[in-house]
C-alpha cells in the first residue's frame, strides 16, 4: 500500500499539473499522508532546473497551509485528531507532553521536537495535530513549520538543482539518515546558541 503511494507521487511529478498536485501533497502530508513531498521535488526539479525555487515555494506554503490545518484539527476535531494519532502509535505521549505543557522547560522541549518533526522523518503530521490538542503557541508553531518545512525543501530543491539524479538516488537510500542528522546537529546548535546569548 505505501509502496504504491509512494510510486503514485512519483508519477505525479511527471503531471502537466505537476506544481499544483505538489502544493496538495504536501498542505495533506502535514496532517495524515504518509509519503512526503520530497518524493515529488526530486524529479520535479530534474525534469525543470530552473523552476528549482518555485517548486520549492509551493512545496513550502502547501506544508505550512497543512500544519496549521493539522494544528485546527487537533483544537476543534480532538476525536478525529486521535485516530490519525492512534495510527502512528504516539496517543500515550500527547498526554504526557500535555502534563508538561505548563512548564517552560515542556514548552522549551516541544519546540525542539517541532523542529526535528518538521526536519526530519518524524511524523510531521502527529505534530502538528498535538500542537493543537495541547495548545501550543501558535505563532511559534506557524514560524517552526515556516522555517523547518522551508529550510528542508529548500536543501531537497538546491541539492537536486546542482547535483539532478543523484541527489535523487541518494535521497532515496540515505534519505532518512541524512535529514535526521541534519536536523539534530541544527538543533544542537540552537540550543547551544540560546545558552550562550540568552541564558
Amino acid at each position: 500500500m505505501l509502496k504504491k503511494l509512494y510510486d503514485r507521487c512519483v508519477e505525479l511529478a511527471r503531471h502537466k499539473f505537476s506544481k499544483p498536485l505538489l502544493g496538495f501533497v504536501a498542505f495533506i502530508e502535514s496532517f495524515f499522508f504518509p509519503v512526503p513531498p520530497d518524493l515529488m521535488i526530486v524529479p520535479m526539479v530534474v525534469a525543470k532546473r530552473e523552476d528549482y525555487l518555485k517548486i520549492f515555494l509551493i512545496a513550502t506554503v502547501g506544508s505550512v497551509l497543512g500544519g496549521l490545518f493539522g494544528y485546527m484539527l487537533g483544537v476543534f476535531f480532538l476525536d478525529a485528531s486521535m485516530v490519525i494519532i492512534e495510527f502512528y502509535g504516539y496517543e500515550e505521549k500527547v498526554f504526557q507532553i500535555q502534563d508538561k505543557m505548563s512548564t517552560r522547560g515542556g514548552f522549551l522541549a516541544w519546540l525542539g521536537i517541532m523542529f526535528l518533526a518538521g526536519f526530519t522523518p518524524l511524523p510531521f503530521k502527529v505534530f502538528t495535530i498535538t500542537s493543537g490538542v495541547i495548545g501550543f503557541n501558535l505563532t511559534v508553531f506557524f514560524f517552526i513549520c515556516l522555517f523547518t518545512r522551508g529550510l528542508r525543501f529548500l536543501i531537497v530543491s538546491y541539492l537536486t538543482y546542482i547535483f539532478g539524479k543523484k541527489f535523487g538516488e541518494f535521497i532515496e537510500k540515505k534519505g532518512a539518515v541524512w535529514f535526521t542528522l541534519t536536523g539534530i546537529f541544527i538543533v544542537i546548535l540552537a540550543a547551544a546558541l540560546y545558552i550562550i546569548f540568552v541564558k
